[in-house]
């Protein structure tokens, strides 16, 4: 038996193959109970990592009277998680090729919790900006852990069902911080909901307790020191570099802190170019001088996923309070059907991903999101009405990021996988820390409706040239004509080469 397939009688299928005439076993039954515990345990850790993530768009009202904050400062506080995500999916991302998968899960869990406990003790703007910087880095880190994690536990040919089920847990998270929202708040104020985010530190003892590590690590870089790789390695190369990187790094934070708060003035735009090309030097020195262009365009694409589908995440809840005037049980009610919307759409998805592949179904259901977008902000007096056309909205617009990360993942192998994953997805979600400052802006000239019905379908239309037409992929052929399109997709059988008998 290869190495890839090693492992001991808890980690094979439930049932092997039917015999002939012999009806298959449904799928669930071909996924063994060790791959079901694996996928409940990373997804609970991705619902606490929504829970903890987007309590500040709950509160966002709350916290901007308290401090005092315009709109488009408050807007910033969603934003600030984002400035360190691409620093936080590198290095945690690196720590899950070199050391495993499941200690990097429990150091981006860790981290996350403890920085949504310090925004409850937050006393001022900056204060609660600087917290938001730590759950940045950890969430990125969950996101690359979780995701591999799952993708290498689970048989190849369930891969965009693993990924979609665990990005549902995060709209699960979404769900549950809005029912703690509605009953946390208007009794004990908004402090309270972040000091209830330092409950997943628990998860992360169980984590570290009950699993195994993933297989197709455990398979491919194993336990020894001497197999194990460096993906930050190129950065650090000589002294030299070390240092050119380093300064590097500290001016893209400064130059993304400075243009996420009201300290960059009138230097948006410089900045802007300053965090870009310091950002675009690391993904040139991680891709290599075969691989530079595909990490790139990848966060390309991630940057214009986040700019479609985080203006309606993250000031919905400011929607609905100002422009419809909604209480807090209203805007609660509203965020139900937001968040099974997004649930369900991520398990469609996988489902969808595995019949008709994965770019594909990215593409199709995107495109038939499109339709939805403008009625959903033309429902003033109806919250039943505003609620189905939101399900039905961002089952197909957000749920189908249920498998960007098999999309993502599935063009690095093995040794390399998390560290690309989490570089490339959280540069990309750059595009989130700018969709509510963006909406925000658009709307002082405009209705924040317009504004968020125009980014959405704008940037969704973007998405769906570059993924239905595979640009990522054909921009990385016109370097590396060998560089192989899909490494996590089931591999087809080899041809039997046996003698006839």
């Amino acid at each position: 038996m290869s190495r890839e397939h090693a492992g001991n009688a808890e980690d094979a299928p439930g049932a092997g193959p039917a015999p002939d005439g012999a009806r298959a076993p449904r799928w669930y039954r071909e996924i063994s109970v060790r791959q079901w515990k694996s996928m409940f345990a990373a997804w609970l850790g991705y619902l606490l990592d929504g829970f903890d993530f987007v309590l500040i768009t709950l509160v966002l009202t709350e916290i901007a009277d308290e401090f005092g904050l315009s709109s488009v400062a408050a807007a910033s506080l969603v934003s600030g998680a984002f400035i360190t995500r691409w620093l936080g999916g590198a290095i945690l991302g690196a720590m899950g090729d070199r050391y495993g998968r499941k200690a990097a899960m429990i150091a981006s869990i860790l981290l996350y919790s403890l920085g949504t406990f310090a925004c409850g003790f937050a006393w001022n703007y900056h204060s609660l900006f600087v917290a938001r910087l730590a759950i940045g880095m950890g969430m990125a880190g969950e996101y690359s852990a979780s995701a591999t994690y799952v993708l290498e536990t689970w048989p190849r040919r369930f891969r965009n069902r693993a990924s979609g089920f665990l990005i549902s847990g995060y709209a699960a998270g979404t769900v549950l911080a809005a029912e703690v929202y509605k009953r946390v708040v208007p009794e004990l104020g908004w402090r309270w909901m972040f000091w209830i985010g330092i409950l997943p530190v628990f998860v992360a003892l169980w984590v570290r307790r009950a699993l195994p590590e993933a297989e197709e690590w455990r398979a491919e870089v194993g336990e020894s020191a001497e197999h194990r790789p460096n993906p930050m390695g190129p950065l650090f190369a000589d002294r030299r570099r070390a240092v050119v990187n380093t300064a590097l790094a500290v001016l893209a934070f400064a130059a993304l802190f400075g243009i996420f708060t009201p300290l960059a003035g009138g230097l948006t735009l410089p900045l802007s170019l300053a965090a870009a090309g310091c950002l675009l030097a690391f993904a040139a020195q991680l891709g290599g001088r075969r691989g530079w262009l595909l990490y790139i365009a990848l966060t390309f694409t991630v940057f214009c996923a986040f700019l479609y589908s985080w203006p309606i995440q993250s000031l919905l809840p400011t929607y609905l309070k100002t422009e419809l005037g909604y209480s807090a049980g209203q805007v609660t009610d509203v965020m139900y059907y937001a968040g099974f919307g997004t649930m369900a759409g991520c398990w469609l998805a996988g489902f969808v991903g595995d019949w008709l592949g994965t770019r594909r179904a990215y593409a199709l259901t995107l495109l038939a999101s499109l339709a939805l977008v403008f009625p959903v902000f033309a429902v003033r007096d109806s919250l039943v009405g505003l609620g189905m056309l939101l399900f039905a909205l961002l089952a197909l617009s957000q749920g189908i990021s249920g498998i960007l990360p098999k999309y993502i993942a599935g063009h690095f192998p093995v040794r390399t996988r998390a560290a690309s994953l989490g570089f490339v997805y959280n540069t990309g979600a750059l595009g989130g820390a700018v969709a509510p400052v963006l909406g925000a802006r658009l709307a002082e000239g405009m209705t924040l409706a317009q504004s968020l019905a125009l980014l959405t379908s704008g940037l969704t239309t973007v998405v769906i040239v570059l993924v239905g037409f595979n640009v990522p992929h054909r921009l990385a052929r016109l370097i590396d004509r060998e560089r192989e399109e899909d490494h996590l997709r089931e591999q087809e059988p080899a041809p039997d080469a046996s003698p006839a008998g």
